[in-house]
């Protein structure tokens, strides 16, 4: 018995045969995507952000309370900021923070503690976790299921950038409270990640080692 209020379910209907070309072509496409290092500073139609933002909205969530808030920064004062604020978190990381067996799982990507394309790239966004607010964002009521819920937005988000045709990289330094302080977010808000977004360098380069993927029997089992 349904006591609340519904609207029919629509899907296009698929053959077998359009669901597997679609799933496959779907996974050729993302397998595609490279973290990118090195941004170019072309600029990006601010519509592609929009829409990929909008896209990361429609993920399924918590109590469809949406917990998410997405800080576009593009401002060059502000990235300037950010990246000085970034690589101080960094220097304490690769100084001593950072365990050695971590440091040399680290050392095939060649990663260190600067961090330009936080300046380079046309477009960051802040992603942060609203542990409170509820569908009004009242500040008040209980989210629930908040970093899973957030997960699955971030990877809609880079899913829908990387189909229209743009590099991203996902950043994380630690701790990231001062991201909460320079996108001007309330305390319930959680920063998880930043996400560069733009056009890769034309020097760019990826790892090799970022090449390597767990095949699908290493990945998957069938019960």
């Amino acid at each position: 018995m349904r006591e609340h209020d519904t609207v029919p379910y629509r899907l296009e209907r698929l053959t077998d045969g359009q669901s597997i070309q679609r799933a496959q072509a779907m996974r050729d496409r993302l397998k595609e995507r490279r973290t990118c290092r090195y941004f170019s500073d072309e600029p990006v139609p601010r519509e592609v952000i929009e829409a990929a933002i909008e896209a990361a909205g429609t993920a399924p969530n918590g109590a469809n309370h949406q917990p998410w808030h997405f800080a576009v920064v593009s401002s060059p004062d502000k990235k300037k900021a950010i990246r000085e604020a970034a690589e101080a978190e960094e220097r304490n990381f690769y100084a001593g923070k950072a365990s050695e067996e971590w440091l040399e799982a680290l050392a095939p990507l060649g990663t260190d503690d600067e961090k330009p394309f936080l300046e380079t790239a046309p477009w960051l966004i802040v992603v942060f976790a609203q542990r409170k607010g509820g569908i009004e964002e009242d500040g008040k009521t209980q989210n629930y299921y908040v970093n899973e819920s957030v997960g699955i937005a971030c990877g809609m988000l880079i899913s829908t950038l990387h189909e229209a045709g743009l590099a991203t990289l996902t950043h994380t330094p630690s701790p990231m409270g001062f991201l909460r302080e320079l996108c001007g977010r309330p305390e319930y808000e959680k920063p998880l990640m930043v996400v560069v977004v733009g056009h890769p360098a034309e020097d760019a380069t990826v790892p090799v080692h970022a090449l390597e993927k767990k095949p699908l029997e290493k990945i998957s089992s069938w019960l």
